[in-house]
């Protein structure tokens, strides 16, 4: 009994210094996840602790579960609208990438460190994900947001990318645990065939969750829970089918996650934790089982790699993968940058372990200094690179609080937002009759120094209140525009960036010669309004950020129409010495 407590204090308190250790990391700026890998080496056989732990087998399990629930939770995050803006080039980036970085790298080996090909292809198809989930909480945690374009590709392909890189792995290792003569073509029909099953029983299971949660009645407290098992379920199932179960997962999150089903918010809520545990007990447990000591003996060939993956192999598949696509070259240049490595490498690199390879240490050597070292080079200059390239954006106006109404049964989803009000915010001074709205929307009433007050004619909102309203959750940009102060003050805002001037798409190009220095114009632009002549610029879809310069006025697409995609508005600046 006495040794079971002390198991619990011990993982207890793992868990509690991994959460306190966030606050730190933030203000330092570095990735979340190295927190979490050096909270759990200290603690390991050769760190303070003194832990021995030396179970590939508890190590693959657990990272392998804990992956399903964190690549469940970002389908379940992933709206249709990042796919429509930047579905092809994140396929290709997670498809023909994958391949190019896993063949750029491999081939580097053969000649520098004369391997074989089996064993060096193996090593570059475990290294040759990324985990775009360390990237994104950099930016959360610094408060940085990145143009739509250039953060739906990360987004959606460190989602696919994890697939692709596993099933590459685990056909590489099988082939070579059994003496398997390389063949491409039947490498191509296992890939072929996994993505096929992974794909099909993926949307199925989707479709099932919503179709059952909406017949059957229960506790909206399990919802959650049912949705965990049912991500699990499929991943074993369709793993044991000969498809991609990580694949399958998430689909089905993605599925899910644009169903408007009313328990959506709850479950995501629920999710967000599960996930935020997944990535720490994952993190700690591989942690655990590195032994630094033995990190040397393979340090060369583990550096060597990892500069080979960071500013060449990388930057060669991300510039293939995208040139149809017309991708600028300061949004390559970054996500070239972003092949941020993360725990997929070392969880991949246990399975030659498991599957008794020989030089089984190697492979998970090698990946863990591989991760390690992007995590202190990437991770740690992310946010800066994406200002230094002009990246950002200012951050949306959204609510300082929500909490989904799904005990009430309606057919689209009611929330309760709360905004605190400030004086740069459109609505503060006002009362509620006098705001216009384009959506229902109804105020409950306004907290003013902890006191409640109801919503009446005379009630102005003002400096220190929080304005509570009830609205469906898919009008929270509407009601967020008039209420939000468009989040908090930053050196990036919406004025310096977009500009004191707006213009509705719809305006022509000769118009805007008439008010604005735009200097001499195209040809053709008497044919031309705003928005065609960004869309003949860019030669793609238009997002919000993107920006073109007429003489002295550069414009920015500030606004788009959510049915088409076109441009609504753009912000009009004037430069001043040919700067912006």
């Amino acid at each position: 009994m006495t040794e079971i407590n002390g198991i619990i204090l011990l993982m207890g308190a793992l868990l509690l210094v991994s959460i306190l250790a966030v606050t730190v990391s933030n203000r330092l700026g570095a990735p979340l996840l190295l927190t979490f890998l050096v909270i759990g080496m200290l603690a390991g056989e050769e760190g303070i602790l003194g832990i021995q732990f030396s179970s590939p087998t508890a190590a693959f399990f657990i990272g392998s579960l804990a992956l399903v629930i964190i690549l469940f939770d970002g389908g379940m995050r992933t709206h249709k609208e990042r796919f429509r803006v930047a579905l092809w080039p994140a396929i290709s980036l997670a498809t023909v990438g994958v391949a190019l970085t896993c063949a750029i790298t491999a081939a580097a080996i053969v000649w520098l460190f004369d391997m074989p090909w089996p064993i060096a292809l193996l090593i570059g198809a475990i290294l040759s994900s990324t985990d775009a989930a360390a990237v994104f909480s950099i930016f959360q945690s610094q408060n940085l947001r990145i143009k739509q374009r250039v953060a739906a590709t990360l987004e959606i392909e460190s989602g696919t990318n994890d697939p692709m890189a596993i099933i590459l792995t685990m056909t590489m290792t099988s082939m070579i645990a059994t003496v398997q003569e390389f063949s491409v073509v039947a490498v191509s029909l296992d890939v072929l065939q996994q993505l096929l099953l992974g794909l099909l029983i993926g949307w199925f299971g989707g479709r099932s969750f919503v179709y059952l949660a909406r017949k059957i009645t229960v506790q909206f407290s399990f919802f959650p829970l049912l949705a965990a098992a049912s991500a699990v379920v499929v991943f074993a199932l369709t793993s044991a089918a000969g498809g991609s179960g990580y694949l399958a997962v998430y689909l089905m999150g993605f599925v899910i996650g644009n169903s408007r089903l009313p328990q959506l918010m709850h479950i995501l809520q629920v999710q967000d934790g599960l996930a935020w545990l997944s990535q720490i007990m994952m993190f700690l447990i591989l942690g655990l089982l590195v032994t630094p000591s033995h990190l040397i003996e393979h340090l060369p060939l583990s550096f060597t790699v990892a500069a080979l993956m960071i500013f060449i192999a990388r930057p060669i598949a991300v510039w293939v993968s995208l040139l149809p696509f017309a991708f600028p070259w300061r949004d390559q240049v970054f996500i070239s940058w972003v092949g941020l490595r993360g725990a997929v490498p070392i969880i991949l690199a246990l399975y030659p372990w498991l599957m008794g390879l020989e030089n089984q240490q190697l492979f998970f050597d090698i990946a863990f200094v591989v991760v390690l070292i992007s995590l202190l080079l990437q991770g740690w200059t992310l946010a800066g690179l994406a200002r230094w390239l002009g990246l950002e954006v200012p951050p949306s106006a959204e609510p300082n609080g929500r909490m989904p109404l799904d005990r009430i049964n309606s057919n689209d989803p009611l929330e309760l937002f709360a905004f605190d009000m400030t004086e740069r915010s459109p609505a503060c001074d006002h009362s509620w009759n006098e705001l216009r709205w384009s959506v229902p929307v109804e105020c409950v009433g306004v907290i003013r120094q902890g006191e409640w007050y109801p919503n009446n004619s005379t009630l102005k909102f003002s400096d220190q209140d929080t304005v509570m309203v009830v609205a469906k959750a898919q009008h929270i940009d509407e009601v967020s525009r008039v209420l939000a102060a468009g989040g908090q003050r930053q050196a990036l805002n919406s004025t310096s960036f977009f500009g004191d001037f707006s213009l509705r798409g719809e305006v022509t190009l000769v118009a805007v010669a008439a008010f604005y220095p735009v200097g001499e114009l195209p040809p053709d632009s008497a044919e031309h309004t705003i928005s065609s002549y960004f869309t003949e610029k860019f030669h793609r879809r238009v997002v919000v950020g993107d920006q073109l310069r007429l003489g002295s006025v550069q414009l920015t697409v500030r606004e788009l129409h959510e049915d088409t995609g076109a441009i609504a508005t753009v912000g009009v600046k004037l430069l001043t010495g040919g700067r912006t």
